[in-house]
């Protein structure tokens, strides 16, 4: 299945030999860099070019044309080669446009020998530019996978290639013009407005998202890919070094039929997986920056074809971009300590340190070594992290309410909305080398998996530990605060909301849901209440998944609630016999392909005594805490990322005037 990225996600590369398909809609250069871990190429020798098309392991376009097919084979490139970056740049001279502002959006595809396509990437949001970073390949832990970068240059070739710390870039990009001019007569011209679209179809782009996205949707979410975008000025990836994103969005794609007329024709700005063909509305414009200062953060600032959608990317670029900085800085610091260590041990086995004070002079000098890497390190991290900050203070307030905090006005303003969002926010995310950066942890919607929230004993921030008795109330606030925040950002009747509370020891931390009449039913207690709720979504269950097998989803019994089904289910295991037990594992693994969600708010120990039967249900959910807990991992670059949850503000009475809202519109609905 194709993966259709957007600017900063990535994808594993399945084979090493490919295929690199450039439709441009007018002429435009194809190049190709060989660069080690940090980007930089050493020399012109590691450019590709239509002077010097054939590079071991690569060959592009000896001229400029519409079209391109770039042949790479990974296992041929040198084992210093750690990323092959593929350049796009309009011929200087010659009639054509001279930025891309002025053209269709070039489309990159990614596709093995068969033409089978791996990953494609539309290049929006160009405006000045005349050369462009569109993808790279990049290795990492013995694995190639292709990035969408999307990096554009006033510039030209020329400073794209000394942004890449190319020694005398000016000079190669002057004689890759030259090359090229010599061969525009022969130059493969734009397709004509009346043939067929140049971009071929494909079919539907899967979904993608610490942990994983999804959002990743998120490297965590388990619901999509990783990591999960673009990068603020002066921070590591979005608008410099690029970056990945462990499971971005990715919608169902639909076949387009863009094209761009040669000859000055109006242009096309039809998305080549879109049915629509209006240009998306462009992103908010910058406010000018002081000079010699970097650009001043703008919300929206992203791709996207709605302001949801460019919210959406660039909180998660802010995520991947303090991913990156952190890990170059930590990097750095045990770079640092290894240096040191490794001159002490030299300074220790010389006997003639011994003699004098020669020992003591280089141990200190290998002290002050690593005290400047560790400073000009944490300089770096301190200049990115304020821009990250400053970034998230305007991305913040501009958050429609899906995606913002409690205490956000935007509540204030609440409405039950007409459309379902693309992500809800589940938290806040942030690392100890910056903790004044919170980025919201976003999840695609519909939810792909379960949650649990651990009501087991947990440390707080600051070292102390809660009783069970405290964890539990903590835990049962967090799924209430989870369950209304769904609740108001689906449309009235959209989704149902369903308590199973065995002894009625949540009765207090539920009031907000049970006194604004959002359940569908009063909280389930004992054996006998709680069968019959899983009876009943067990049921539905089984019965949408006929009906869908079968081919005749309208054949549903009259009657059956068809929004989506949300289960929260109080003090697990206590109460709960064998049956029951099966049924939520069911419930968990089948339920939300078919509407049907669930949230346990349990102590895993507590459960011990079920043994092995209930590991399955716990890895089949997306673990949360009702306190900052560091336990969200981030496959992408190794962090444990702290988790707070989205609690509401104490004496806010935000809360029940949302779910006040959320319950009339809902008694509406059911007239």
């Amino acid at each position: 299945m194709t993966a259709e990225l957007t600017r900063g996600q990535n994808h594993p590369l399945p084979r090493a030999r490919l295929e690199i398909r450039v439709s441009a809609g007018t002429p435009v250069v194809a190049a190709a860099t060989l660069g080690d871990e940090n980007g930089t190429i050493h020399g012109d020798e590691r450019v590709a070019h239509p002077g010097v098309p054939t590079l071991p392991g690569l060959e592009v376009s000896r001229q400029a044309a519409a079209d391109h097919r770039l042949a790479v084979d990974l296992d041929a490139v040198s084992d210093e080669v750690h990323r092959v970056s593929v350049l796009l740049a309009l011929p200087v001279g010659g009639r054509g446009p001279a930025r891309f502002g002025g053209i269709a959006a070039p489309f990159v595809a990614v596709t093995d020998l068969d033409g089978d396509e791996v990953a494609s990437y539309t290049i929006t949001g160009l405006e000045a530019e005349s050369a462009v970073v569109a993808l790279e390949l990049y290795r990492r832990q013995g694995a190639w996978k292709v990035r969408a970068v999307g990096q554009g240059y006033a510039g030209g070739l020329a400073e794209l290639l000394a942004d890449q710390k190319l020694p005398q870039a000016h000079q190669l990009a002057a004689s890759i013009h030259e090359a090229v001019a010599s061969g525009l007569a022969r130059s493969i011209p734009a397709p004509p407005a009346a043939a067929p679209a140049h971009r071929p179809d494909h079919g539907t782009a899967p979904q993608a998202g610490p942990g994983a996205a999804v959002p990743p949707a998120s490297p965590y979410d388990p619901q999509g890919g990783s990591a999960p975008g673009p990068q603020a000025p002066g921070a590591p990836g979005r608008h410099g070094a690029p970056q990945p994103y462990p499971g971005g969005p990715g919608e169902p794609a639909a076949t387009g039929q863009p094209s761009a007329p040669a000859g000055g024709g109006p242009i096309d700005y039809s998305h080549p997986r879109r049915q629509t063909t209006a240009p998306p509305s462009p992103p908010p414009a910058a406010p000018p920056a002081e000079p010699g200062q970097p650009a001043r953060p703008v919300a929206g600032d992203a791709t996207g074809w709605s302001m949801e959608e460019r919210l959406y990317n660039q909180v998660w670029g802010m995520f991947e971009d303090l991913a990156r900085t952190t890990a170059a800085y930590r990097s750095a610091v045990d770079f640092a300590d290894s240096r040191m260590e490794k001159e002490l041990d030299q300074a220790l086995s010389d006997p003639r340190s011994r003699i004098g004070g020669q020992g003591d002079a280089a141990r200190e000098a290998a002290r002050a070594r690593h005290g400047q890497l560790v400073s000009q390190a944490r300089e770096v991290l301190d200049r990115d992290v304020a821009q990250l900050l400053a970034e998230a203070e305007v991305v913040e307030p501009a958050l429609p309410t899906a995606f913002a905090r409690w205490d956000n006005p935007v509540w204030h303003a609440y409405r039950v909305p007409m459309e379902i969002p693309m992500a809800l926010r589940l938290g806040d995310l942030h690392l100890p080398e910056a903790d004044r950066i919170r980025v919201p942890m976003l999840i695609r919607l519909p939810l792909e998996r379960g949650l649990w929230i651990d009501s087991g004993r947990s440390a707080s921030l600051d070292g102390s530990f809660a009783d069970s008795h405290e964890m539990r109330r903590l835990g049962l606030e967090t799924a209430v605060a989870h369950a209304a925040r769904l609740l108001a950002i689906y449309p009235a009747g959209e989704f149902t909301v369903h308590v199973i509370d065995p002894a009625g020891s949540g009765a207090q931390a539920l009031a907000p849901l049970v006194q604004s009449g959002v359940l569908a039913a009063p909280p389930a207690q004992g054996a006998a209440g709680t069968a019959d709720v899983l009876a009943r979504l067990t049921q539905r269950v089984d019965l949408v998944q006929m009906a869908l097998r079968g081919g005749a989803p309208d054949a549903l019994p009259p009657g059956l609630d068809t929004s989506q089904q949300l289960l929260i289910v109080n003090d697990f295991p206590h109460g709960f016999d064998d049956r029951a037990v099966n049924q939520l594992r069911y419930l968990a693994d089948e339920g939300p392909a078919v509407g049907v969600h669930l949230m346990m708010v349990a102590d895993r120990e507590e459960s011990a005594g079920f043994g092995p039967l209930l590991d399955p249900l716990w890895r089949s959910l997306l673990r949360l805490t009702p306190v900052a807990d560091d336990h969200l991992a981030d496959p992408w670059v190794g962090h444990a990322w702290t988790y707070e949850p989205p609690l509401v503000p104490p004496g806010s009475q935000v809360l029940r005037q949302v779910l006040s809202q959320v319950a009339a519109a809902r008694r509406a609905w059911d007239r």
